[in-house]
């Protein structure tokens, strides 16, 4: 889970998403591999997320996937 801090002190939470569709995943475990924070792991040739706190929305899971199976989003997807 991840925070942000609005004006003043107050701290509310983000809202984080991670879509691995299946069917069209080959399980070539790019993602796995390119994440920097170790969000996924591969169970049964399929990538998982195991890690979802510690995601950064780096999104490199999602731009290096050949099969455009993982989709990064949340709350503030319109913000950037």
């Amino acid at each position: 889970m991840s925070y942000r801090r609005d004006r003043g002190d107050t701290v509310t939470e983000k809202k984080l998403e991670i879509m691995v569709k299946e069917k069209v995943c080959k399980g070539c475990g790019i993602c796995v591999a390119f994440c920097p924070k170790k969000v996924f792991s591969l169970e049964n040739g399929k990538p998982v997320v195991v890690n979802l706190e510690a995601c950064i929305k780096c999104k490199l899971c999602e731009l290096r996937c050949p099969d455009f199976a993982i989709v990064v989003g949340g709350d503030d997807d319109n913000d950037q």
